[in-house]
């Protein structure tokens, strides 16, 4: 529970730390589209880091699962794959990053879905 506690919190804290450096200094710096990019990053860290508060609370209330464990770990990689990526192609421009995007969002869905089949059990 304590480390998807932490988890969570550390990546809400980044994610307000990282929306605000958008709005207020890259705002000025990136193009609308990478903007617009950077800010799909910010938006799905902190959707994902409530995610992983969220699975702090199950996994006390579910006890040590292991389909509640693996889902905070992939919404975890989700974080640093997904959000990474957009952070680091807004910043770079380098477009092949964005190949690495679709790998968190699988990451977010099998995180979602083991969370659920938690759940149904």
């Amino acid at each position: 529970m304590k480390t998807f506690l932490a988890l969570g919190s550390l990546n809400a804290f980044l994610s307000v730390a990282l929306g605000a450096f958008g709005a207020h200094y890259l705002k000025q710096k990136l193009s609308a589209d990478m903007l617009s990019v950077f800010h799909t990053g910010v938006q799905y860290h902190m959707i994902h880091a409530l995610g992983l508060i969220l699975i702090a609370i199950l996994s006390d209330k579910f006890g040590n699962s292991s389909l509640v464990n693996s889902s905070g770990w992939a919404l975890f990689i989700g974080i640093v794959l997904f959000s990474g990526s957009l952070y680091a192609l807004s910043l770079s421009g380098i477009k092949i990053l964005g190949a690495i995007t679709p790998l968190g969002g699988v990451s977010f869905l099998i995180g979602w879905i083991l969370l659920a089949v938690a759940a149904w059990k």
